[in-house]
């Protein structure tokens, strides 16, 4: 137990008893936790063909693989994968042609194998409260279901200015989230609202509720990175007791520069936090594991090139999507379905 770069604790009951917890030196081999009740789903576009569905599946939300032989999973579906379950137990899939795209377009499914046309929501995006000169974009709407509520929050990104040769920047700049909600993604009855109250370009905004209670927003800080805005182009994060916030201005960068597409998982252990984000454009994926979301994060190695270095693994080439916990059923059933295609 003495020699150095041996990490073994050793914990003795307080009434006698022992257990034994190995840890694992740092650099050395790890066995990921499997649960055998549990899986995930990762449901997203590829470099080589954007806006249109594939998945990919794991077992430990660490090492990925894809399905279908790589091909793709729907021949209807179009735009940034987000997929919510609603209170009746079905799958909601939201997406739409692209950012000049006038609709919002959904998709439903009981099973995640087969999914069909839902309808469609147009926003009106006039007269917008403190958001009075937006443009007719569009951008990556993104679902959630809020189980205490009752109700589906559908977000998306809309900017304000144009871009140009001079200023593309200007355009990124200048995109806000917007959001609404709905009983059953068919009535809309309030028009949408900016999300934050704060001046900041943000896009690829995603909820997740907060074991000690509230919601926490995870924001890509849409700022172009410089040495005043240092936490440009960054995954970021900002809690607050509601849904709805006020949301205070996010803390520090979860990720390193030019990462967007966060989407996050609980690890099989049911304890730690797995915040996955793209390195774009589709360069590859990269990973944060916070024990909870307060932090602290740390970025975990991956998809280096060197198998000895990697923690997790991710197919070649995918792009923006969503991961969701499935049962190890649902599992074995998609990858059965798509087996034989």
């Amino acid at each position: 137990m003495a020699r150095a770069g041996l990490a073994l604790a050793l914990t003795i009951g307080a009434l006698g008893g022992s257990s034994v917890t190995a840890q694992v030196a740092p650099g050395g081999p790890v066995t990921p936790y499997v649960d055998p009740s549990k899986a995930y789903l990762f449901l997203h576009m590829t470099k080589a063909k954007y806006g249109v569905l594939f998945y990919s599946v794991s077992l430990d939300g660490l090492h990925w693989k894809e399905v279908n032989g790589g091909k793709p999973v729907s021949a209807d579906y179009h735009g940034h994968a987000s997929v919510a379950q609603g209170g009746d137990g079905r799958y909601y899939l939201v997406g739409n042609k692209g950012d000049d795209d006038p609709l919002i377009r959904f998709w439903v499914s009981d099973d995640l194998i087969r999914w069909t046309p839902y309808g469609t929501y147009q926003p009106n995006l006039k007269g917008i409260p403190g958001y009075p000169t937006t443009l007719q974009r569009i951008g990556a709407p993104k679902l959630f279901f809020d189980k205490p509520s009752g109700q589906f929050l559908l977000t998306w990104h809309t900017p304000s200015l144009e871009g140009s040769k001079e200023d593309p920047e200007r355009y990124w700049g200048s995109q806000r989230t917007l959001y609404v909600q709905s009983k059953d993604l068919k009535s809309f009855p309030v028009g949408p609202r900016r999300l934050f109250a704060w001046d900041m370009a943000t896009i690829d905004t995603i909820i997740q509720p907060n074991d000690k209670g509230g919601y926490c927003a995870i924001i890509k800080d849409e700022r172009y990175p410089s040495y005043e805005w240092t936490t440009g182009k960054t995954v970021r994060m900002s809690c607050a007791a509601k849904l709805l916030g006020p949301y205070p201005l996010p803390g520090p960068p979860l990720s390193p520069n030019f990462r967007e597409a966060p989407t996050i998982i609980r690890a099989p252990n049911g304890k730690d936090w797995m915040l996955y984000y793209e390195q774009y454009a589709g360069t590859s994926y990269g990973l944060s594991m916070a024990p909870r979301l307060e932090g602290p994060w740390f970025q975990v190695s991956g998809n280096s090139g060197v198998p000895e270095w990697n923690r997790f693994e991710m197919p070649p080439g995918v792009r923006h999507g969503s991961m969701i916990g499935i049962s190890r059923a649902q599992y074995d059933a998609i990858v059965a379905a798509f087996a034989a295609n």
